[in-house]
């Protein structure tokens, strides 16, 4: 995983862990760094501990870590990533149509200044699925696309705080934010609120994750649910199933998702 201190990588690496423990496996758990180096160095490490199998998540499948995966001679399985393949046997959520919805909820709403704050747009689910996402909803309904209103950076607490700094200081603020992860919102949030403005008054945000910290800030935040401890789950037990040589019926399993309403919309 990136980085067990992430709260999201942790609920995921618990659902890993619960299924691991039901089929008698134990597990041995590595932090990578989103670094593609680390990661290929980590897949030898593994290999050469002579593991039975690997549940991965990446934030970027590079070509060089999907020529390596491919190459694997044990089962590996992709959990809450994309590959540019369909070679890899993964577990996700449909990013885009969760997107998608997410934005549409905004303009129902009224909203037509509609901004879009993420982390890394190379990184496939931000730029493939929640970017494309959010240009066609508002396509669809006949707003202009402002470049000004894509903010994209680290995806961390103090890049939300900048991201508001940015956005307030245009010409036309939006009044509406799709927001790419909770931690990114929270940032967002309170740097809305120093500027004497009010969540989801002013300002209406939908995040996308629905990690613990979601329920933490003031207004709580409505967002999409990414089951994490499900995706978890879903993919120890479909790894369990190449490691113990079973029929898989499904190679790309889509959990179903939905948007969690709380206090930063309307």
């Amino acid at each position: 995983i990136p980085d067990i201190s992430n709260n999201l990588n942790a609920e995921l690496a618990r659902g890993i862990e619960d299924i691991a423990t039901m089929y008698r496996y134990n597990i041995i758990l590595a932090n990578s760094d989103q670094n593609e180096e680390k990661e290929l160095s980590l897949l030898d490490t593994m290999l050469g501990k002579q593991v039975d199998g690997i549940v991965m998540m990446s934030e970027e499948v590079t070509d060089n870590i999907q020529r390596a995966v491919e190459a694997c001679p044990v089962p590996i399985v992709l959990a809450g990533s994309i590959s540019s393949t369909e070679k890899v046997a993964s577990v996700n959520i449909d990013y885009y149509n969760a997107a998608f919805e997410a934005v549409e909820t905004l303009i129902d709403n009224g909203h037509t200044r509609i901004a879009f704050v993420s982390g890394p747009l190379q990184y496939t689910v931000n730029g493939q699925h929640k970017l494309a996402a959010y240009k066609d909803a508002l396509e669809k309904a006949n707003i202009e696309i402002d470049d000004a209103l894509i903010v994209a950076g680290d995806g961390s607490y103090d890049d939300g705080l900048e991201s508001w700094e940015n956005l307030s200081e245009l010409q036309q603020p939006p009044t509406a934010i799709f927001v790419g992860n909770d931690e990114l919102a929270i940032g967002l949030v309170h740097g809305i609120q120093d500027s004497g403005k009010n969540v989801p008054d002013d300002v209406e945000i939908i995040s996308f994750e629905n990690s613990k910290l979601a329920r933490m800030v003031r207004p709580k935040l409505t967002s999409v649910v990414l089951p994490l401890y499900d995706i978890g789950a879903v993919a120890m037990r479909l790894l369990t199933k190449y490691m113990n040589k079973e029929e898989v019926e499904q190679q790309h399993v889509i959990l179903p998702h939905r948007i969690e309403k709380r206090g930063s919309s309307k």
